[in-house]
């Protein structure tokens, strides 16, 4: 017989102390999915990236680097950006005294400073956070001295080059706003035990008992699903062709799989959907979700994604609404950690092992 396993106890999900120990010691740390390159295609180009008390830049520099500085002026701390997103022309300026900054982070104005003794303005760059790219994602790591993500993705080398993510572009972004805890949404992402009464159109198209996994400890956990049909729409039929050089069993298969800590990266035949989740306290969660399609599919007259997009938009709230119960009921006095199913639900096992594992607990 198997080995039983049971949920975290109520704390993990409800306590103040235990939320905090999880941002220094894992949204702090950690390499976390911040969107796409084609966000910031041209020199000048910037979006704003959030992570609980910190703000970031994303930016494309002159030379066409990325770079993430923190949202904060060298001087007085005054936050650089106000925006989501736009465009600097020249340089970055901070709105309270003028101190001006190149796109790629040195100081180059700082009226009237000159006359205060000691003052070199190479003394002052922007604060920058580490940020890599991976199949066409970028990552930041608030870690001063992070893993390398070569290093940290090496489990992944090769895995998903049949889709060739990294020539995707986003057709849609819809925000959303949970009252659940950040862990309780992958956990919920991570097995389908809960398909057939929570998503009867997912369960219609993709047989919750189907498929099998092939990561299924550390940090990246995930496998495969059947589609009945051609995809997962809101009719299970598509028109747009395979992305890459997905073939073979892959044309009647989605996977799924979790990024520790916040990405979940979900490859159907014809489109690439995945969400960023952004913890904001222990019982609320934003989260971003973005669908992926082939560039030359897209610049097709008949082209329109809304068929997948509905779909998941759909089974997206199904679950922010699960979770959000699940949420309540982690409050309730007398909640009691509870047995979880030995086959259908052996990731979210997998998972809170990793959390307690950065945890030290």
């Amino acid at each position: 017989m198997l080995k039983t396993h049971n949920t975290l106890h109520s704390h993990y999900y409800t306590s103040e102390s235990i939320f905090r120990e999880e941002l220094e010691r894992v949204v702090y740390k950690r390499w976390l999915c911040v969107g796409r390159e084609e966000q910031i295609q041209n020199p000048g180009d910037y979006f704003v990236q959030n992570i609980s008390d910190e703000s970031l830049i994303i930016n494309r520099d002159r030379s066409g680097a990325v770079n993430a500085f923190y949202n904060i002026c060298r001087h007085r701390g005054t936050r650089l950006c106000a925006n989501e997103g736009g465009h600097f022309r020249e340089t970055i300026q901070c709105p309270y005294h003028a101190w001006t900054y190149s796109l790629d982070g040195r100081l180059i104005g700082a009226p009237n400073m000159n006359d205060t003794a000691g003052f070199d303005k190479r003394d002052y760059p922007l604060h920058n956070a580490c940020i890599e790219t991976w199949q066409g994602f970028l990552f930041v790591n608030l870690d001063p001295e992070p893993e390398p993500l070569s290093l940290a993705f090496a489990p992944l080398d090769g895995k998903f080059d049949r889709w060739d993510i990294a020539g995707l572009r986003t057709a849609r972004r819809i925000n959303y706003d949970a009252q659940a805890n950040w862990k309780l949404l992958t956990e919920n992402y991570s097995e389908c035990y809960h398909c057939p009464l929570v998503h009867p159109a997912l369960a219609k198209l993709s047989p919750y008992d189907s498929g099998d996994n092939d990561l299924s400890s550390g940090p990246y956990l995930g496998g495969y699903m059947l589609i009945n049909e051609d995809s997962l729409t809101m009719t299970g039929d598509t028109h747009r062709p395979p992305l890459g050089q997905v073939s073979g069993d892959d044309l009647h298969r989605v996977y799924y799989y979790s990024l520790f800590p916040n990405m979940l990266l979900s490859l159907h035949p014809d489109y690439v959907m995945f969400h960023t989740l952004w913890p904001q306290s222990p019982g609320r969660t934003l989260i971003t979700c973005e669908w992926l399609f082939d560039p030359q599919t897209m610049a097709r007259s008949d082209f329109n994604p809304n068929d997948a997009v509905e779909f998941w938009d759909m089974t997206n709230q199904q679950d922010w609404h699960i979770c959000e119960e699940a949420q309540i009921g982690m409050k309730s006095r007398v909640y009691r950690p509870g047995p979880l199913h030995s086959i259908q639900e052996v990731l979210p096992v997998a998972f809170d092992r990793e959390v307690l594992k950065a945890l030290g607990h």
